[in-house]
């Protein structure tokens, strides 16, 4: 991550907001305060499917109304662009025809996006968050801070007590790079940064032979990364170690010590394919209370999506 990046990113000018016009009420009041923070202003994006494009005329046939459906998003997004503009924010809106992620990812470079805001789907009775195909791809396919908004997410309610931003790593190498960002993210929020690793259970360690070491091995690691970056962005890092399922570990923590901001760490190979295999990332998402941001490294990147990614870049 280079230092341009990494200061646009947590200074930026323009923040891309990804809508499907329903979660507006949700995403809206978070870009706001994230661009009234930055100084920035909002690209509010609707991208209209083919399908959507589609009425009936008074005998019930179909035809293509593309005119119609873009005036009608135009009308719906208005007045958060209104709302922007009372506390001072520029919000442009804007409406595209076409893929969503491929759509998101062309505006991201020509308007030189710095930071995505996208929200999920509501959970099921399951319990399951529906991610949705188009919040995946974004967070596959751009190189920047990608910021989910889940269904539990709420501002934070200013009630004096210190807050802080939380990185759950993985601590292996490509994972630096997110916790470096994070570090700015504490920084810049002035708020101390929690650097969490998530063992398994203690019993499951046993059952099968893991070493006890392990845990003063993760802290002894733990504190050579809060050193490092610490030293980096001049924030004050807490390293933590707990032991358990890492989704209920991540929330829990968050919880208990009022996270603002949840960064998940990027690994080796696909940074979500990895973390999904035992579906952490889509229940910090379902059960978060705060945005979650995710960067995905280049070279963790498939190769039909790294020429997207780079294209961010200025």
């Amino acid at each position: 991550m280079r230092d341009c990046d990494a200061h646009r990113w947590m200074h930026p000018e323009t923040i891309l907001v990804a809508t499907d016009l329903s979660d507006l009420d949700h995403l809206m009041p978070f870009a706001i305060e994230q661009a009234c923070h930055a100084s920035a202003r909002i690209l509010l994006l609707h991208v209209l499917s083919t399908a959507a494009g589609f009425t009936a005329d008074a005998s019930g046939m179909p035809y293509y109304d593309i005119a119609g459906a873009i005036d009608i998003a135009k009308q719906t997004m208005h007045p958060w662009c209104e709302a922007a503009a009372r506390r001072g924010v520029r919000c442009d809106s804007l409406v595209h025809e076409g893929h969503p992620t491929q759509q998101i990812a062309a505006a991201v470079r020509q308007f030189h996006a710095d930071r995505v805001l996208v929200g999920t789907k509501s959970r099921s009775k399951l319990g399951k968050l529906l991610l949705g195909s188009v919040a995946e791809q974004v967070l596959r396919s751009v190189y920047l801070p990608v910021i989910t908004v889940g269904p539990e997410a709420h501002l934070p309610v200013d009630s004096g007590e210190d807050r802080v931003v939380l990185h759950a790593t993985t601590l292996r190498e490509t994972s630096r790079p997110s916790a470096a960002l994070a570090c700015l993210a504490a920084m810049t929020k002035k708020e101390k940064l929690l650097l969490l690793h998530v063992l398994p259970s203690i019993s499951e360690m046993e059952r099968k032979g893991m070493p006890a070491a392990m845990r003063s091995s993760a802290m002894l690691e733990l504190r050579i990364l809060a050193a490092q970056i610490g030293a980096d962005c001049c924030a004050a890092v807490e390293p933590v170690v707990a032991h358990g399922n890492p989704a209920i570990e991540i929330l829990a923590l968050a919880d208990e010590r009022r996270a603002n901001l949840i960064v998940l760490g990027a690994t080796q190979g696909s940074a979500l394919e990895n973390l999904a295999r035992d579906r952490t990332v889509y229940r910090v998402l379902a059960h978060a209370r705060c945005p979650v941001l995710t960067l995905r490294e280049p070279q963790a990147m498939p190769e039909d999506v790294a020429a997207v990614a780079m294209g961010a870049h200025r």
